[in-house]
């Protein structure tokens, strides 16, 4: 069964894989420019084995309740905290996480700061939180991020606390929405948040059904699950 496994997930990602270099192409930009996570949320540790065992470095989780296990389980790899995250599960993101792109408020900046500070005073972490502010692109509360307007004042309490290293900015395209003029829209915000904090150049944007639009309005990482692994199954244990 994992041979099978291994050969679909196989064929899945040298699709996903063919998408982004043709969309780098027509964009004009190198391959190496985008980065491709892998979102395995309600999928098995064994999956993310098998895409290991295919190349992929990068995976990305939407709930800590099951990233954490994966990460134990799948050594190795560099995992990201996508989803939208609650200030108490701070201290478990900090065990696991190389990098949280769902940062959007000034108090998950200060429980993900005290968080660091307290695993690096355990020895369970050495490094600070890498971190993308996730910016609204609809100014809608329910699916999270920081608006537009309030990018600057969130990536200066970043770089004060000194546990969290401010890498760029995360979003979503809006529902029902053309993501290409969203994405432009995030390509502005990214241009003027580089100017005062020129290392934040990550922009984490695209995902299966937009990662084209994405990637021609200058994303550098693509967040991609149901075209690599399909349909949502039953969440792992």
């Amino acid at each position: 069964m994992s041979t099978d496994r291994k050969a679909e997930l196989a064929a899945n990602l040298a699709e996903v894989e063919a998408r982004i270099a043709a969309a780098c192409r027509a964009a004009g930009r190198a391959r190496d420019e985008v980065k491709l996570i892998a979102i395995t949320k309600t999928f098995p540790a064994s999956d993310v084995a098998l895409l290991a065992e295919l190349g992929v470095t990068d995976v990305g989780e939407n709930r800590d309740q099951e990233a954490g296990p994966k990460a134990a389980e799948v050594p190795g790899l560099r995992w990201h905290m996508v989803g939208r995250l609650q200030r108490n599960k701070a201290r478990s993101v900090v065990g696991w996480a190389h990098e949280v792109q769902s940062l959007d408020s000034a108090r998950l900046v200060d429980a993900l700061a005290k968080a660091v500070r307290a695993a690096r005073d355990a020895q369970i972490r050495d490094e600070p939180l890498d971190v993308l502010i996730q910016a609204s692109l609809d100014d809608d509360p329910e699916r999270g991020g920081c608006p537009l307007d309030e990018l600057g004042a969130l990536a200066e309490r970043v770089t004060h606390t000194g546990e969290l290293r401010l890498r760029g900015l995360m979003a979503v395209a809006p529902l029902g929405a053309d993501p290409a003029a969203a994405f432009e829209r995030l390509a502005r915000a990214g241009e003027a948040l580089r100017k005062d904090h020129p290392n934040a150049a990550e922009v984490s944007a695209g995902m299966s059904h937009d990662l084209e639009q994405a990637i021609t309005h200058g994303s550098t990482c693509v967040r991609v699950g149901t075209a690599l692994l399909g349909g949502r199954g039953l969440a792992s244990p």
